[in-house]
């Protein structure tokens, strides 16, 4: 059974010992001060210094760094982002959980017993799991493949939609169950020169969301026509009203100062179902460097 929590229009990430690639935690202190964390969640956390507005982004005033698990040291190790996130199977998987000792099997076959008999995964996640999950109820979020220890990937993205599978892995028994599917999205680096070109089309306006996630005070500096200022200090105003502000289907492209609070976004922005999301690397700093030299840096 789907609780509230998991579909409303952001969706509280899920901690996990089972993620294995690395994100950027964003310090909201300092408009430009990126804090990177390397145990934190792959799905994205706001510093607590950003306090939310109202009950549906309640999410982002915990600033919980959990453990989870590393692959080994390597390129896909070092970040979850990379110029095209994409793992090649076509789909992401929405997949909840509960997570035992090794030695505890029999714990773990009574469990699936009282799931076949009708009760609900998340409920017991909440009781019994071992994983730091088990606060959002087991919910690992949306996952494609690369993202989770191959055992756990392998049973997740096999297993038909509701039915709970036990797994093990070299964290223990799981019971996993994978609640919906949808298509993969991407999420990719654009350069400054090539949006330019991309800006000269008139039809690209009207085609594309340009989305700049600096201050306004930033934004008085140095701007570029055509983006729409959703400042990130203010992001419990615009986050939960972002896919009716929005249309996740059409190509989103974010900028910020340097490209760093920009991708947080866009991160986020595929969390929400938004199916094409470009970053722009370097943001306006870059932009003015190699494009355009009469926009000022700061």
């Amino acid at each position: 059974m789907l609780r509230i929590s998991h579909l409303t229009l952001i969706a509280p990430p899920a901690f996990s010992a089972l993620r294995l690639s690395l994100t950027s935690t964003l310090n909201l202190s300092t408009p430009l001060n990126l804090h990177k964390i390397s145990t934190c969640s792959a799905l994205y956390r706001l510093s607590q210094t950003f306090k939310p507005t109202s009950p549906s982004s309640s999410f982002l005033s915990a600033n919980r760094v959990l453990l989870r698990v590393m692959g080994s040291p390597g390129p896909k190790g070092s970040a979850s982002f990379s110029a095209e996130s994409s793992s090649g199977d076509g789909r992401e998987i929405l997949v909840q959980h509960l997570l035992v000792k090794e030695d505890n099997l029999k714990l773990l076959l009574d469990l699936q017993q009282r799931v076949s008999r009708g009760e609900d995964l998340s409920d017991l996640a909440a009781e019994y799991s071992i994983c730091p999950s088990k606060e959002e109820g087991g919910m690992l979020g949306w996952v494609r493949k690369g993202q989770m220890v191959p055992e756990f990937e392998e049973a997740a993205f096999s297993a038909s939609l509701n039915k709970v599978v036990r797994c093990k892995t070299k964290f223990g028994w799981h019971l996993l169950q994978v609640l919906s599917e949808r298509e993969e999205s991407v999420l990719q680096n654009i350069q400054c020169k090539e949006l330019h070109v991309k800006m000269q089309d008139p039809s690209f306006l009207d085609e594309a969301q340009l989305i700049d996630v600096r201050e306004p005070e930033e934004v008085a500096q140095a701007s570029l026509s055509g983006f729409q200022v959703l400042p990130l200090r203010q992001f419990g105003s615009w986050g939960p009203d972002i896919t009716t502000k929005f249309d996740p289907q059409k190509d989103t492209y974010v900028m910020c100062h340097h490209g760093m609070r920009s991708l947080q976004v866009a991160q986020w922005l595929q969390t929400q179902g938004f199916k094409r999301v470009f970053n722009v690397a370097g943001g306006i700093h870059e932009y003015a460097r190699t494009v355009d030299q009469t926009i000022p840096t700061y």
